[in-house]
């Protein structure tokens, strides 16, 4: 029997075909859905029977799980894999959603894997690994929403081969074992995903895809973020004191940080976009080698929170207003002094206390530096 195929762009409520397809998954039937780069055919992870009848419309991947677990975000990586290096950490936040699949190690004893039906975790886990990915699709993600548990994925093409980028391109891999496809057209990239291997150094790419390595390489630097009220002073003296220290520490000019992939940047929470730094701040660096004259301020914002690694505040108040403003990066946020100590506030003052200032900071930042080792990535 053909499959019931759902045109998502002729459908007046998209909720309707999300309890539809939730329901098929839920009684452990294949469903085809777009994804941004291509279409797949889910099923629940929880139903055995259908993992197995999806895993016979997986290609063969020489030393890698041929299933894909599709997560709902990138905060639960680490129940599945709870080695993920600080480095896949941090691809995984800045690339999911979106296309970008990560193999990781899933033979830890605490993994989620190991809560799964064993037919299911003998075919998803292969050779202790899993290949994880947060697609970028809006049906999708309602659908794990809603869906217990997590869906894994068949791609039915070959690494290398054509990936089906529309509707009758699934139907045409698999016209037998579907039981609903849904249909939103042509997918957006029409490209397979990049998949990549992390390890606890770096990563490597597995099957390249729409994401470049060299875009993968950046995402995957560490973004140390250092925050003060009007990053006119404070904040960007320690960038700049922070971009010396790990320029030492990388045996590099601080102009060359970025290619040894760490990024350092500053902002401020009630800072107002484009102020150069204070005169004061200016010379303060400069007798010690560095160089705020081109500065130009920038107001903390979602996206710079949610990018960052590290998030380093100069006073208590500093980091009390950005776990309030966003909850979910309190694990990020610190202050500079590693005795939780407010940083001086020099505005206003003579050059003397900004040295003073500048001290205080080149102290912290020389102490902090050292709990980022490992961070940094390789290869």
């Amino acid at each position: 029997m053909p499959p019931i195929v759902i045109d998502l762009r002729k459908t007046d409520d998209a909720r309707d075909v999300v309890h539809r397809a939730v329901q098929a998954l839920a009684e452990g039937r294949l469903v085809a859905f777009p994804t941004e780069t291509d279409y797949v055919i889910a099923a629940s992870v929880r139903d055995a029977a259908a993992v197995r009848q999806l895993l016979a419309l997986a290609p063969v991947r020489p030393e890698e799980p041929r299933l894909t677990l599709a997560l709902k975000s990138a905060d639960e990586a680490l129940d599945w894999a709870p080695r993920l290096s600080p480095l896949g950490r941090r691809i995984a936040r800045r690339c999911w959603p979106g296309p970008v699949a990560i193999l990781v190690s899933g033979d830890h004893s605490d993994s989620l894997l190991y809560r799964v039906p064993e037919e299911s975790r003998q075919a998803i886990g292969g050779n202790g690994r899993l290949r994880l990915r947060v697609p970028g699709h809006q049906m999708l993600a309602d659908c794990m929403r809603m869906l217990a548990g997590p869906a894994v994925l068949a791609e039915p093409a070959a690494p290398g081969q054509p990936v089906p980028i529309t509707a009758a391109d699934i139907i045409a891999l698999a016209p037998d074992a579907l039981s609903l496809v849904i249909d939103d057209g042509r997918t957006r990239y029409a490209q397979p995903a990049s998949t990549i291997e992390v390890n606890a150094t770096g990563f490597r790419v597995v099957h390249p895809g729409i994401v470049a390595e060299e875009t993968l390489r950046r995402l995957s630097s560490l973004m140390v973020l250092f925050v003060c009220t009007g990053n006119t002073c404070r904040s960007p003296m320690a960038e700049t004191i922070f971009r010396q220290l790990i320029a030492e520490r990388l045996n590099c000019r601080p102009d060359e940080i970025e290619q040894h992939g760490v990024v350092v940047a500053s902002a401020g929470i009630a800072a107002w976009g484009g102020a150069k730094a204070s005169a004061n701040a200016v010379e303060a660096m400069t007798e010690t080698g560095g160089d705020l004259t081109g500065h130009e301020s920038q107001p903390l914002t979602e996206n710079l929170v949610r990018q960052a690694d590290v998030i380093w505040t100069m006073t208590a108040t500093h980091r009390a207003a950005i776990v309030a403003q966003f909850p979910d990066a309190s694990a990020r946020v610190a202050m500079l002094s590693p005795e939780r100590k407010d940083v001086i506030d020099p505005i206003g003052g003579p050059v003397a206390t900004y040295r003073k200032c500048a001290d205080q900071i080149r102290a912290h930042v020389a102490v902090r530096i050292d709990t980022l080792d490992g961070q940094f990535p390789r290869g």
